[in-house]
């Protein structure tokens, strides 16, 4: 059966639907209130205060399609399976169904829904951990080998497959906490008290790839099972059943424990076609097309392009993305990621063949596959052209100026590592690239040397971002929650003086401070961000309560309610309201975090800090309690 990835979404949704849970709409890529990362990069991410015991407004059964993106997964793009953006399809029981409805809806709707044929799915599940006291996974076992008797497959069950390999007739399988458990914090070891975690089942499709014969020819010579990614096997889905807390006196079951799946629709959607690459499916046909309109190629005809073609469609997909949610090219941050991801895919376009200046017509076929299930793209058509456009010439103007730097270079005879690291770092050149150019003048580059340059690059960023996200909303730290809280104030006290104009555009807490963006065309001045301090420091000194309401978006929006990202905000939604003793309202928003019952719980004086542009139309406050 032929079916496309839109099909499979939809499909999808409606099956848990009919299940009884409430289709909930994408959160952005772009994280509210958690600073702790700078995407959005799984679909569980914003359901973590939900899983963590806060109630969800759509009730205990919700679903959905996340946008999700992983910028450290760039540099793998160019092969059949990764990808920087992708969808998770997601479906919670928050305290309400577990392991046997899910694993039997899953089931249902891999073999019934989609058709895939159960012959070639496998599972893996937790083979438990005496020396925490948590069980072999069995009854999540037993579930799956009970339905593939439904289906008159009889499968065993297997144990240790990554050393001793599979065996014929098992299609389940018993692995380690490395692989079949989820927490925040990884493997239970590293769990510190407090955080919840649980075992999870995966599923995988066989391609019937012969093993060894992939471009992964590297496990040519070991066992093969479905986790030895040589190709074979693709992981489509993960089942986490988060049942246990950790405890000062070891793992303790929770009193109602939750289920988190995830599933890669464009895996699932290449499965269905029974196809080993992602970018067959569906969702890259119009981009693909337009490549190769504008280049003279056909995918597929030669590996140097097809690599060179799944570059370019990863990231301008992304890039188009991540405009659409609000994130424009720069060197900080998301921005960073962003203009990386561009200049990456111009490059790489220019390989091909694509004129100069018709870059952004590639950005049009991204809006017009997705633009009726994310329409918030169409409704940004014009600014992702433009911001697309616009990097694309700045980049050219870089590249001028590299290729000067890199003909200085060939006047040495020689392309070190750190020549080659610097043309990537500075100037944006691909290793790829520098190399090509090298083999044209009959030079070789230090490609190991550069690879080392390259990780203490990446060894440096990840020192700097763990420090600069430090805390994060995730772990509703007191001070986190004070902060969050007066971010509500200080909005309120920003419309007062503004005026209505002003909304939220993004903010980033620490433990620290807080960092809030809000739309607003020009400079605020000392004297009115001192007028919002006073108000901020009167609510705190007024005692007021915080209180939260669930009510429809239709009633939030009659009543006032302050809002931003409406779209994002299912049909019911948690208001919070802060109120004075003598009844009148400080602030009404709309919101997922924690929040301090009574602003009395703030400690410290607010101050704001500094205030400066962010983007074009949007301001950005720094603020700290002292």
């Amino acid at each position: 059966m032929t079916m496309s990835a839109d099909e499979l979404r939809r499909k999808y949704l409606d099956f848990f639907e009919s299940k009884g849970h409430v289709i909930v709409p994408s959160a952005r890529l772009v994280p509210e209130n958690d600073p702790s990362t700078l995407f959005t990069g799984s679909g569980m991410q914003p359901m973590v205060p939900y899983l963590l015991g806060e109630p969800h407004p759509s009730g205990t059964r919700v679903s959905d399609s996340q946008k999700c993106f992983r910028s450290q997964d760039i540099e793998e793009v160019g092969d059949n399976r990764h990808t920087t953006f992708f969808e998770m399809l997601g479906n919670w029981s928050f305290g309400d169904y577990f392991k046997q409805e899910q694993i039997k809806w899953m089931w249902e709707f891999l073999t019934a829904e989609i058709g895939l044929d159960p012959n070639r799915l496998f599972f893996t599940c937790f083979r438990g951990n005496e020396d925490i006291g948590i069980p072999k996974d069995t009854e999540s076992a037993v579930a799956w080998q009970n339905l593939f008797s439904t289906a008159g497959i009889e499968s065993g069950i297997g144990d240790c497959p990554e050393v001793d390999g599979m065996r014929s007739g098992e299609h389940i399988f018993y692995y380690p906490d490395k692989k079949n458990w989820w927490s925040r914090s990884g493997m239970p070891a590293n769990m510190p008290v407090g955080e919840p975690g649980g075992p999870d089942t995966e599923m995988f499709w066989d391609f019937g790839i012969q093993h060894g014969l992939h471009e992964r020819s590297a496990w040519k010579d070991e066992p093969c099972h479905v986790n030895c990614d040589c190709g074979r096997f693709v992981e489509i889905g993960n089942n986490v059943f988060m049942e246990y807390v950790k405890t000062e006196n070891g793992f303790e079951k929770l009193p109602k424990p939750n289920v988190d799946f995830g599933g890669g629709l464009e895996r699932m959607a290449v499965a269905a076609l029974d196809l080993p690459d992602v970018f067959v499916c569906s969702l890259f046909t119009r981009t693909r097309e337009s490549i190769e309109a504008l280049s003279g190629k056909t995918y597929g005809e030669d590996e140097k392009d097809a690599y060179a073609f799944r570059v370019v469609m990863d990231h301008v997909r992304a890039a188009t993305f991540l405009v659409g949610d609000g994130v424009i090219p720069s060197n900080t941050d998301q921005g960073y990621v962003l203009r990386r991801l561009l200049r990456r895919a111009v490059r790489y376009a220019d390989m091909l063949g694509v004129p100069e200046g018709k870059f952004s017509e590639l950005a049009l076929s991204v809006i017009g596959t997705y633009g009726e299930a994310y329409p918030d793209l169409v409704a940004r058509r014009d600014q992702i052209v433009s911001e697309v456009e616009k990097e694309e010439k700045k980049f050219r103007e870089t590249l001028f100026r590299g290729m000067k730097e890199f003909e200085k270079k060939m006047l040495t005879g020689v392309v070190s590592g750190g020549d080659a690291f610097e043309l990537f770092s500075t100037y944006g050149f691909p290793l790829e690239m520098t190399q090509e150019l090298a083999a044209e003048r009959g030079l070789s580059v230090d490609a190991d040397a550069f690879k080392d340059e390259f990780r203490k690059h990446q060894d440096l960023s990840r020192t700097a971002s763990a420090g600069k996200f430090k805390g994060g909303l995730a772990d509703h730290s007191e001070q986190v929650t004070a902060l969050h809280t007066v971010t509500h104030l200080m909005l309120a006290g920003l419309r007062k003086y503004l005026g209505d104009q002003v909304h939220q555009a993004g903010s980033n807490i620490t433990e620290e401070r807080l960092r809030f963006d809000f739309t607003y065309p020009e400079k605020v001045s000392r004297e009115t961000l001192d007028q919002v301090e006073a108000f901020v420091n009167d609510a705190i000194g007024s005692e007021c309560e915080v209180s939260m309401e669930q009510i429809s978006k239709e009633e939030a929006k009659a009543r006032g309610v302050e809002g931003s990202f409406w779209e994002k905000y299912p049909d019911t939604v948690n208001v919070y309201t802060v109120r004075k003793d003598d009844g009148s309202i400080i602030s009404q928003e709309l919101c997922g975090g924690p929040h301090v019952p009574n602003t009395s719980a703030i400690r410290g004086k607010f101050r704001i800090a500094k205030e400066e542009a962010s983007s074009a139309g949007v301001r950005r406050i720094k603020a700290v309690l002292e």
